[in-house]
């Protein structure tokens, strides 16, 4: 292993988005458990920095591949289709279009349409997230296509911030 080896290769993984998350998990408390610097207290400062520059590396490459959206953008960058979600918006029209209607409908909520309106909405965002959790697995692991790919990695970076807008709309009626 080399520090550069990318995260599936460092946790010798297969290149895909469907991964079994409790292998994934076990094989991260591997890696830290055999790179952690405690373990070479007794081999002096530059073992430990190496070890501790692992250690790092290891955290970061697990807490990427351990969430599918993060998962998905890293494998669209390694197939050659970056997000680059600050400088492309592109996604499909009919999901701008349902973006709006979302937005509008949280906005309606927080004006007092009520908890059936963002029950529905809730009900609505989650189901759209399953949605494109399953074409990623189609366009990413299937039948690739990464630029598709990574239209819908965006289009779900924006569900999870619209749904993080929902929970505190529904924490702040609950409380």
């Amino acid at each position: 292993m080399k520090l550069d080896d990318n995260d599936f290769v460092l946790f010798g993984l297969p290149e895909r988005f469907v991964i079994d998350r409790v292998d994934l998990d076990a094989r991260w408390r591997q890696l830290q458990g055999s790179a952690h610097p405690d373990r070479f207290a007794a081999d002096g400062a530059a073992a430990q920095r190496l070890a501790m520059q692992w250690s790092v590396r290891i955290n970061e490459a697990y807490r990427r591949l351990r969430e599918p959206l993060t998962r998905a953008a890293y494998l669209c960058e390694l197939r050659g289709a970056p997000i680059a979600a600050q400088n492309n918006t592109a996604m499909p029209g009919d999901f701008l279009i349902q973006q709006m209607a979302w937005r509008e409908a949280l906005d309606d909520a927080k004006s007092g349409a009520g908890d059936a309106v963002l029950s529905a909405l809730d009900a609505q965002v989650r189901a759209a997230e399953t949605d494109l959790l399953a074409q990623l697995a189609m366009l990413l692991d299937e039948q690739p296509a990464p630029a598709l790919a990574a239209e819908r990695v965006r289009a779900l970076m924006f569900i999870q911030r619209l749904r993080a807008d929902l929970d505190a709309q529904i924490d702040a009626l609950q409380d």
